[in-house]
């Protein structure tokens, strides 16, 4: 028993009529007798009488019209609710705080744009191996990784850009830049542990054999640049989140003779991920946008 033979039956119970059904569903009306033939002899009864040119429904023919009717009904359900679950696309993207909030909107902005109807869920991704860890486990989709370049075998990656980062203070009068041992003597003001340009400077100033001896740590990049101005210590970030502030004086770049391996921002998936248009798209747009950040710098 199909779908296919129980639409055959529902119809046919409805109509009373083999010739009316054949023509209502677009068969051969020999189709029809098959059908409702191979029905009958699958659940052992008579479904219909044949009392010359017409056919009444039996008892058997009655009960399994009232199910049919449910049974159709469900398979119109189920059919709308996977079509609509198709339509309602969930993409599920990493990034750390700096990217949501500095790059991504303009991103978001165009992909919505062209795909009004798939919705997006952050999460937060603060180094290479959360990344991983997470595109293997099929939690993300794709994931901007802001950090120093690690191999990863199980993913796909392309470079969007090189991030410069930077050591920032309110004004104030500095004669030359700071070695490690002098910033370890200030104030540092510092994204939560576990985030990668953090884990890149203290893996740094523990080579040197420094380390901060007053450090204050913060959930937000906002909080930071606030304290900063306020006077409270240095900090240190990616250029694109202090641009502003250096550009009105409210901040200022603090020149350091510590030498730290470049930090990117690559866009990543894995190897094996079935690419879905709009995750395509996605990174389309996001290469496109990062082209133009790329030009902004050089301006």
């Amino acid at each position: 028993m199909d779908i296919k033979q129980l639409q055959t039956f529902f119809t046919a119970a409805e109509t009373l009529s083999f010739t009316q059904t054949a023509q209502l569903l677009d068969y051969a009306q020999s189709s029809i007798t098959a059908q409702i033939k191979t029905l009958e002899q699958e659940l052992g009864v008579h479904l219909f009488e044949r009392l010359g040119k017409r056919i009444i429904l039996t008892e058997e023919g009655k009960r399994l019209q009232h199910y049919a009717k449910k049974m159709l009904e469900l398979d119109r359900e189920m059919k709308k609710a996977i079509s609509n679950e198709q339509e309602q696309v969930l993409l599920k993207v990493g990034a750390q705080e700096s990217q949501c909030v500095y790059r991504l909107p303009s991103i978001l902005q165009q992909f919505q744009q062209a795909h009004p109807q798939v919705k997006i869920i952050f999460k937060p991704v603060h180094t290479t191996a959360i990344a991983k860890d997470l595109l293997q486990a099929g939690k993300l989709d794709i994931a901007l990784i802001t950090d120093t370049y690690q191999e990863t075998a199980m993913l796909k990656r392309e470079r969007l850009i090189q991030e410069q980062l930077v050591f920032v203070s309110a004004p104030k009068e500095i004669s030359q830049p700071l070695s490690a041992q002098q910033i370890s003597t200030e104030t540092m003001l510092l994204t939560e542990t576990g985030c990668s340009y953090r884990n890149h400077l203290e893996a740094q100033l523990q080579q040197e054999g420094v380390n901060p001896l007053q450090m204050i740590e913060f959930a937000s990049i906002e909080a930071i640049k606030q304290c900063v101005m306020a006077g409270l210590g240095i900090t240190f970030l990616p250029k694109m989140v202090v641009e502003k502030e250096l550009e009105s004086g409210q901040l200022m770049e603090v020149p350091s003779t510590i030498d730290l391996a470049p930090i990117y921002t690559d866009i990543a998936w894995h190897k094996d991920k079935h690419m879905h248009p709009c995750l395509e798209d996605f990174i389309g747009i996001a290469k496109h946008s990062y082209e133009a950040f790329k030009d902004e710098k050089r301006a």
